[in-house]
């Protein structure tokens, strides 16, 4: 007769978000017993080993989300942790540039979040700008200084969390698929059954397939958007000091190319937001599976007709930056001085998990959860989740009210 592994609780998915709560967990009841389900062979393969370690400041974020409530407080505990644990980071700020007029209106806004939230944040003039950032767009109608936002070793941090957690003696239960849900308090992997008190759902990309088996995310699908980078050359890294970003398009769902200085001293030029066609769709045509790729076609062929969230514009415009000189052209409006030659292909891609509601066909661009009496679910945990993670799994943990 089989064993059934019994925990107190059980975490699907591995990434920063798993880690945190289980964390989190292991603070209100110390002695409890956890298992972290995971299907890779290590944690944070996916998004949270793939993103560039930006700790945002929360200016995008107004005070009526859940992202505004967990992101300030979030980096600023990522800080702390970093401290305490010698992780790598820097904390150079952020320069956000409006380079047309259309997006002055964006500029008072943002600085309205900021002012709500309580982050950090003040308007500067371009002659404040070119002292923060000499290469960055002398003819720039307005700028915004986020003296709060940093880079961290993002894979460092996953790698202390697991050390942590398996020291306070936390299951991995790695290649270790989650199949089905078999009753109240009970799911099957592909390890065998697993009974549990409580179970969170933390699997990124994949959420929303974990969700289903539980009768829950039936509004929902997630569609994959692939973000590519190109990386400055040695002989162009010199023209950053830290981050610079874009006033936001408010009729685009996402935020546009930017430039970051990551902890290692690179930098990278992105990320686009394309639409993929496999959740673990990194190259161009690796990583596909038919039974995926068909369903999301259909939704992405639904979502361009629909045209919510300006989605045909998005997609015309994302998918030219498959081509090199677009791509150069929106990252000069930041740079004007970058050249073809100062961007160099990088292996370095990314998915975002972006959950749609298919009543509306818009994109969700908060935090979502949905839960049973045995299970919470998160089914959005794009960015900032990394940012915000400490302060995410408080409010995971909050909401499933049985801790």
């Amino acid at each position: 007769m089989m064993t059934v592994a019994t925990y107190d609780f059980i975490v699907i998915g591995s990434g920063i978000v798993g880690l945190s709560v289980a964390t989190e967990l292991l603070k209100r009841q110390p002695n409890s017993s956890i298992a972290i389900v995971e299907k890779e062979s290590a944690p944070g393969v996916h998004a949270s080993g793939r993103n560039s370690g930006v700790l945002h400041s929360g200016i995008y974020y107004t005070n009526d989300t859940m992202k505004a409530k967990v992101c300030a407080k979030g980096g600023r505990r990522m800080i702390e942790f970093a401290i305490e644990e010698n992780i790598d980071f820097s904390q150079d700020g952020k320069a956000i540039i409006a380079t047309s007029e259309e997006q002055l209106p964006i500029v008072d806004k943002l600085l309205n979040n900021a002012a709500n939230n309580k982050i950090p944040a003040e308007r500067i003039d371009n002659k404040q700008l070119m002292e923060l950032e000499p290469y960055a767009s002398p003819d720039s109608l307005a700028a915004i200084y986020c003296k709060t936002t940093a880079v961290i070793d993002s894979k460092a941090v996953v790698g202390r969390l697991h050390e942590k957690l398996i020291k306070q003696g936390v299951a991995f239960l790695l290649n270790t698929k989650f199949i089905k849900r078999v009753k109240k308090g009970e799911i099957m992997t592909s390890k065998g059954r697993i009974q549990y008190g409580f179970l969170y759902n933390c699997a990124g990309a994949y959420a929303d397939k974990v969700a289903k088996h539980f009768g829950l995310a039936g509004d929902y699908e997630l569609i994959p958007f692939k973000g590519i980078y190109w990386k400055l050359s040695k002989d162009a890294s010199y023209k950053i000091r830290a981050n610079i970003y874009p006033v936001p398009d408010i009729s685009m769902p996402f935020l546009g190319v930017h430039l970051t200085k990551v902890i290692s001293g690179d930098v990278y030029v992105g990320p686009t937001a394309i639409p993929a066609f496999g959740r673990e769709n990194y190259n161009i045509l690796s990583d596909i599976r038919v039974s995926e790729a068909l369903p999301i076609t259909v939704k992405l062929l639904e979502m361009y007709l629909k045209n919510k969230n300006n989605f045909r514009k998005m997609t015309y415009l994302e998918m030219s930056k498959y081509w090199k000189p677009n791509f150069l052209a929106a990252a000069k409006k930041l740079m004007p001085s970058l050249e073809a030659k100062d961007l160099v292909p990088t292996s370095k891609v990314g998915i975002r998990p972006q959950l749609i509601n298919i009543n509306t066909g818009e994109l969700e661009m908060d935090y979502i959860f949905e839960s049973t009496i045995d299970s919470l679910h998160v089914l959005n945990s794009i960015s900032p989740a990394f940012t915000s993670s400490f302060a995410f799994a408080e409010l995971i943990v909050d909401k499933s009210k049985n801790i």
